[in-house]
């Protein structure tokens, strides 16, 4: 046996990559990865609207932090290969991040949130995401309100998409994942 075969086996078995829940989870990330990808390249020709906040918020509502934060990297990673790549990509990374972190923290209450609430959050994180999106790039430019205030037209239009995108896709996510959500979280 070869060092990188006794290398896979172990990290497999250190991670409990081998239980069907683990393989459920990264399927489903996988799955919801690319939906971000194909929703953020669909809807590319409509300014900061597009779907990926709202998958990566239902991804960190659903599975916890940890699960947002793979989306939002994936995800950002894959689509700026399209898109096109920059110094915005960290940033990008970051500011999902930040959002999926924050959200995981209503993992276990977000069912006695009422939906237009959790819509507002929603249209709530892409006025975030465009804060700190705005931080680290307005060096570039000089002045942090200049490059912000230019910028708050395109997120206002982020946090709106969110709004709609939460408010159709939340019901419809939580009922075709109820059982994939469920069996993971018994048994990690």
């Amino acid at each position: 046996m070869s060092i990188h075969q006794k290398m896979a086996i172990q990290s497999n078995s250190s991670m409990n990559l081998g239980s069907s829940s683990s393989t459920r989870l990264l399927t489903t990330l996988a799955m919801l990865s690319s939906l971000a990808v194909v929703g953020r390249i669909a809807f590319s020709f409509l300014p900061n609207i597009q779907p990926a906040t709202t998958i990566i918020l239902l991804a960190a509502l659903s599975f916890g932090p940890i699960a947002g934060v793979v989306i939002a990297i994936v995800s950002t990673v894959v689509t700026n290969f399209f898109l096109g790549a920059g110094m915005w990509t960290v940033w990008q990374i970051a500011a999902w991040s930040v959002i999926a972190l924050i959200t995981g923290s209503l993992v276990n209450v977000h069912t006695r949130i009422p939906i237009y609430i959790l819509s507002l959050y929603a249209g709530l994180c892409g006025l975030i995401y465009g804060l700190i999106i705005s931080i680290p790039m307005s060096k570039f430019v000089g002045s942090f309100w200049a490059y912000y205030l230019s910028g708050l037209p395109f997120d206002i239009s982020h946090s709106i998409g969110n709004i709609v995108f939460f408010t159709l896709m939340y019901p419809i996510y939580f009922k075709v994942f109820k059982k994939n959500i469920n069996i993971i979280r018994k048994t990690n």
